[in-house]
């Protein structure tokens, strides 16, 4: 399955940051998918040491030097869930024998992707990522998110509760995270796999047998041959606009990210029309054996060159 042959015609403005077949050595043909995590349930975004939620200082805005206290949404905590979301996807049409974390095959569409170490040490190849994921940080300032929760036990002798056990710190529902995906040197496959990955995936944070809701608005797409901007410059941004039109207040915002490119020209950003228009198509594409096939197939023959 070529690139050329088989393109959806809704991806066609991105040709030229597609890749025909997967290398070890990596171009500069960049995409960037610009996305707003919501959450749809309280969510735990803490790390394991603490039991508080990650927090930073940042500008209050882009037109703001205010600091403000923001909550961070770690880049680690997003690529987990989409890492395995990602796999699961494939295996649910093509069973394959890799696990993360202790497990991995270097021989699949997840391990060419999100990257993969060699463990059995000698002079096996190990596989460098081609998907960057950076913390992502809150529209909103962290004293309007924080929900402290307290839980206890229900004794089932006389249906009595005693003392708290304990409590949690919480991001309240609603809460809106700016987040941009970066992948360099991509097929056109898999660019089209991580985005149903992340219109898939649904749980996110600690807990999440119980709460941790969060839904994946994607918002703009941009092709170059560097990254345009980064996740902190639009979330500063669009907290200066929020009470707009998100995907034109998107395009607004890369289109002025690209005055500041190294190299404008290579620089192409889908309007908030084809971004949807993309969007829908990927929705519309079927994920059956025929497609999971095309991406192993593009696995191996990557391997077969990284052995040398």
């Amino acid at each position: 399955m070529s690139k050329k042959a088989k393109l959806p015609s809704s991806f066609k403005k991105l040709e030229d940051y597609f890749v025909d077949k997967i290398s070890p050595l990596l171009d500069a043909k960049t995409i960037q998918i610009l996305l707003v995590r919501q959450t749809h349930d309280f969510t735990v975004l803490r790390t394991e040491e603490s039991r508080e939620l990650n927090t930073v200082v940042v500008p209050e805005n882009i037109e703001s030097s205010k600091p403000t206290v923001k909550v961070a949404f770690l880049a680690s905590k997003q690529k987990a869930v989409e890492s395995r979301m990602f796999s699961r996807l494939l295996k649910t049409v093509k069973e394959h024998d890799c696990y993360l974390k202790d497990n991995l095959c270097m021989n699949c569409p997840r391990c060419a992707l999100f990257g993969a170490v060699n463990t059995g040490g000698g002079r096996d190849y190990n596989i460098r990522h081609r998907v960057e994921y950076s913390t992502a940080f809150s529209i909103e300032k962290y004293e309007d998110l924080l929900e402290t929760l307290t839980f206890n036990a229900i004794d089932e002798a006389d249906q009595t509760t005693g003392q708290a056990l304990n409590m949690t710190h919480n991001v309240r529902p609603l809460a809106n995270f700016p987040s941009i995906i970066t992948l360099t040197s991509v097929t056109w496959q898999e660019f089209s796999l991580l985005l149903k990955t992340l219109l898939a995936s649904k749980s996110y944070g600690a807990e999440t047998r119980v709460k941790g809701d969060v839904r994946n608005i994607i918002l703009g797409i941009v092709g170059g041959y560097e990254e345009v901007l980064t996740s902190l410059e639009y979330s500063l941004e669009l907290t200066a606009d929020w009470e707009e039109d998100l995907p034109k207040t998107t395009e607004k915002i890369l289109e002025k990210y690209k005055g500041l490119a190294a190299t404008r020209g290579n620089i192409t950003i889908l309007t908030a029309e084809e971004t949807a228009a993309l969007i829908e198509a990927v929705q519309d594409m079927e994920l059956d054996e025929s497609f999971a096939k095309s991406m192993f197939d593009q696995v191996d023959d990557f391997v077969k060159v990284a052995k040398g």
